[in-house]
Parts: C-alpha cells; structure tokens; sequence
C-alpha cells in the first residue's frame, strides 16, 4: 500500500482505492470544503474516501520552493517569457510566479470555452487551491443571507446567519483564525486567536476614519494565519510566502490540517489522479450510488460506491461533474429540474485599487513581512444609507509599508547603505465588491470539445455588470476621499478592468432554495431529487456577498456533514 505522510505526527494517509470500491461516504475534491467534508465525515464514523483528480502533496515534503531565497530561484522568482506565453490566463493571476507554478494548471493542459472573458485560475493537487488561498475570513452577516429577499433579487436563502453561527464557530475553533472582536453587525465576530498587529501607519488610518466618519471602521484582517501555536500546527513566522506551502503550519490548508485530523481516524482513504466523469443514480431508490471515475494517467473507469456524495470539486467543476451526471431522471443534469443549474455564476469585483504616501512616521518602522493588512467592512446600503447608484455594497483589503527608495544610486557598499534607508510609508487598499447573481452568467458543457480525459469542455459566459461597474467608480471616489481626509498624498486612483474569475471567488452555479422549481439544492444543500448528494463548495452560493466566502464554504460543508450524518443513522438516507 503506498502512503504518504501528512505531517511529522499523523497518521499515514491511504492513498490506495483501486482494491475497495465500497465507502461510507465518497468526497469529490480534497481542497478548502473537500477537505473539510472528509474531516467531519471521517470523525463522525464514516469510511470515507476522497477522489482528487491531480498529484499527492505530502505536506512539508513537497513544498519545494518554501525556503527559499529568491537568488536561489533561476529566475528570481519571476516567470519565464515562455511560461507566459504559454500560460496567459494563469499568468494574470498574483500568485503564480516561478516558485508556485507547480501548484497550478496550466492554460495548456486544461483548456476551457470562454464565450465572454472568463479567468479561471486552477490547482489540481491534494490540497487544491487550499494550499494557495488569500486566507481572510470573515463571516457572512445576517445582512448578507437577508439581501436577495429584501431587494427582490434572484432567489431567497434558504438560511440565515442564526443557522450558520453555532457552525462558523465550529470551524474557527479548527482552523485557527487571528482577529479582534469589534463588535460590527456587517462582520460579526467570531472565535478568534490574538491578532496580527496594525503598522503606526494604519493606526493613524483607523483614527483619521473615525474622527471624519462615524460608519467606518478599520479593523485588523482576520486570517487563517496563526499567531500562536495551535492544535498541533506551528505559529506563523511572519515570513508572507504563504502560497509556497508552510512546513510550520502557520497557516489553514487541507494538507496541514484537515486531512491530516481525517486521517487519524483510521477511516480516510485518498485516490489521486481521479477524474470524476459522473455521479450514478439509482433509479429503484432516486438516490446516487456513486461515482465513475477515470484514471488521470491510464485513461481506466472506475466506479465507486457510497451512502453519502459530497461534492466538493470547485464551484465550475462540480458543475460540470452534475451536468454530466444524467439519467432518466435528470436528462438535463442532477438535480437540474429547475434549470438553473449552471446559471447564476458570480466572482468578486475587485478592481478598485487605490494608492497613497504617507508623509508622517519616518521614525518608525516594523518586523517581519506580516502575511495580512488591514481590513475596511462595508458601510453602503447599511441601515439609513441606502445608495441610489447601486445595490449592495463593498469592503476594502489594504496594507502600509516602507520599501527602498525608488532609485538607490552607487554599487557596493553605497548601495547596500541605501537600502537600509527606507523610503515613505505607503498605504494601497483594493475594494471588494458583491457581484449580483445574473442568470446570463452561466457555464454549460461544450456539445462537441472534449479534454483528453473525454470530458465535454466547459463553456464559460460571464462578465459583470452595470451595478459593479457603478460600484467601482464608488470605490475609487470614496476610497481616495477617505485618503485625502487622513491626510495621504500623492493619491493614485486606479481601476484594473480583469475579468471575471481571476478573484478565485467563484460562486453560484448549483444554488440553494427554497424551492426545487427555482434552485438546485435545499437548505441543508442536498441535491434536489437526489437527497444523498450534497454540494458545499463555492457552487452552492445563493448570493456573493462582500466578505470572503471560504469560511462559509467550510461552515456550510460542517452543518451539512453533521445533518447527513444524522439522517443516515435515522435510516432516512
């Protein structure tokens, strides 16, 4: 049986199935909500086996590139004009530079239908995009669950934010997550680890926002980044090459954390290098049997079989994975009744970037590369102000930091004393936007491309709209307003025009209702039709939010698991 390590202490993980076909429960995806799923599930009791479809990543074994310096790098740590080229999609994206390549597709191997431009940025190894993520996490408010409904917009949630706290607490006491109580209603507070520490620079910030502002608060971010030691996992070293893979564990992934808890119960078992063509239904019992898989290497089928399906591929894969999942029963795909599976697809709108110098505390600087910032909840459309320009609303992400001044002159020993004599503080803040559920963003199966796996190509068909367009011009104009009033200089205004996806916080596609006639899942997310397959990830959201959505996704992932559990062991799946 071959096995890997999942840290110095586990348990070794099974990464063998071809000799078991028969599980408990049957995980499709091992990234942030996959990995989640298989802990819970596995802790509850349930043989449980994970399909990933790329590589193993042992971790701390195979973070090649985490220690080291970028002389070490060939490149410096800066793509090739051959990696570009060959990858322009993936190469628009921040995190992909020469030491995480390896952590994501490549345009190439992967190819995908892009009817309007669609930026889908992908990791397909044991961890997926866990291992590369931005790691804020904030929850949803009530607000947030409540906006669909109040404004007439799509489709209800089937919760609300009372159903989801006791779970998003359940989930931070895991994952550890660095922050402060502030007492927001737009950011309600959770179960948090010390925080990280503002800079003097963000300090003044946060002073200059309260005395002009009595609806804008600067907060420190909450990460999943820990500031102490915690159940097992070492401290965060403050050296902000998270997305190179941490051997201390000083920040969240499935490979330090969640597989690894998975695995100590003796009842996980990974397959890698699994493709999942379909989930099979049972006609005689209207519930799924399992999955066909095809071997990513030898191209062989497989079936696997289970009580329980969650899946948990990635928002557009799991998609794709129930599209193709037809039957009698679902000529249109599982759980497509309502027709709108595919539809409704959302991202982030983050192009709003806005710069400035800070032209105080030259006498201060700072330690460490702190692996967060600062963090600007929303305040539009919040109680009395109701915005006529647009629906929603958006926070702000920012940071402060001295570099270098621009131009060092001389060499040696004159450069080096140059480069010890930092330049002004600088401050930049990104907005980020909701984008609203529009059913013409949609994804769909290509009647005709295949990949090399025999899978139908995706067709992606989505783009933002005029209220995000609107939203952005707000962003810059109160953005720079609030750093002129701290008294910034040298402000910079800047708007990015990228296209949908590249944010990696794709959402919609399978989402939850009220009502099987205008949504794919219900509140617990359970297939619609097809009540032992449950869909936690990205695909699942109703609405986007402005706050991050991966500690939803693993909150909404635990509720689900306990109540499939639960009903399992009443004989009612």
């Amino acid at each position: 049986m071959n096995t890997i390590p999942a840290s110095p202490a586990a348990p070794a993980l099974n990464i063998k199935a071809a000799d078991v076909d028969t599980y408990d429960a049957i995980v499709i995806g091992s990234g942030i909500s996959g990995g989640f799923a298989a802990k819970e599930l596995c802790e509850l009791g349930l043989r449980t086996l994970v399909l990933e479809r790329g590589r193993t990543v042992e971790h701390i074994a195979d973070y090649p590139t985490a220690l080291s310096a970028p002389w070490e790098l060939p490149n410096r740590n800066q793509l090739s004009r051959k990696m570009r080229e060959d990858n322009p999609i993936a190469s628009r994206h921040a995190s992909f530079q020469e030491a995480t390549e390896h952590f994501f597709v490549k345009d190439k191997e992967h190819p995908y239908v892009q009817t309007r431009p669609y930026d889908w940025i992908r990791g397909y190894q044991l961890g997926g995009r866990s291992l590369t993520w931005g790691r804020w996490t904030q929850r949803w408010s009530e607000q947030d669950f409540e906006a669909n409904a109040r404004e007439g917009i799509a489709v209800d949630w089937p919760i609300r934010y009372r159903d989801l706290a006791p779970w998003y607490s359940h989930v931070e006491r895991f994952v550890g997550v660095s922050g402060t109580r502030d007492g927001l209603s737009q950011v309600p507070d959770g179960e948090f680890l010390p925080p990280l520490q503002m800079t003097p620079a963000e300090e003044h910030f946060k002073r200059q926002l309260a005395r002009h502002y009595g609806d804008r608060h600067l907060i420190v971010a909450r990460m999943a980044n820990l500031s102490v030691p915690h159940l097992g996992r070492g401290s965060c070293q403050n050296r902000n090459l998270c997305v190179r893979g941490c051997p201390f564990g000083g920040y969240f992934s499935s490979n330090s954390a969640t597989l690894p808890a998975a695995a100590r119960t003796g009842l996980l078992t990974i397959r890698p290098h699994a493709v999942v063509e379909s989930i099979i239904h049972d006609p005689a019992s209207g519930k799924a049997r399992g999955v066909r898989v095809i071997d990513a290497n030898t191209r062989a089928s497989t079936e696997y079989f289970a009580k329980l399906v969650f899946v948990n591929a990635s928002t557009l894969n799991t998609t794709l994975i129930l599209l193709n999942s037809t039957s009698s029963r679902f000529p249109r795909g599982m759980g497509n009744d309502s027709g709108e599976l595919g539809h409704n697809l959302m991202d982030h709108n983050c192009n709003a970037t806005i710069g400035a110098e800070i032209p105080m505390f030259q006498d201060q600087y700072y330690q460490g590369r702190r692996p967060g910032g600062v963090y600007l909840p929303r305040f539009r459309n919040l109680g009395a102000d109701r915005s006529s320009a647009f629906l929603r609303g958006f926070a702000y992400q920012g940071s402060s930091t001295r570099t270098p001044r621009a131009t060092p002159p001389g060499l040696g020993p004159e450069l080096k004393s140059a480069l010890r004599d930092p330049g002004p503080w600088q401050i930049s803040m990104r907005g980020i936007g909701e984008c609203l559920p529009y059913h013409s963003n949609k994804v769909s199966l290509s009647p005709s491309l295949r990949d090399a796996w025999g899978m139908p190509l995706l067709e992606v068909d989505a783009a933002f709209g005029d209220n995000e367009h609107a939203m952005t011009r707000d962003m810059l104009a109160a953005g720079s307003e609030m750093f002129e009033r701290a008294g910034f200089t040298n402000i910079t205004a800047h708007e990015a025009h990228d296209n949908m996806g590249l944010r990696n916080h794709e959402m919609g596609t399978a989402r939850m209702g009220r009502d099987a006639r205008t949504s794919v899942l219900n509140g617990h997310n359970q297939v619609w039709g097809a009540p032992n397959v449950f869909v936690t990830d990205g695909a699942c959201m109703t609405s986007s939010g402005t706050a991050n959505p991966s500690l939803t996704y693993m909150a909404l992932t635990a509720r689900a698991a306990h109540f499939a559990v639960d009903q399992l062991k009443k004989g009612n799946l």
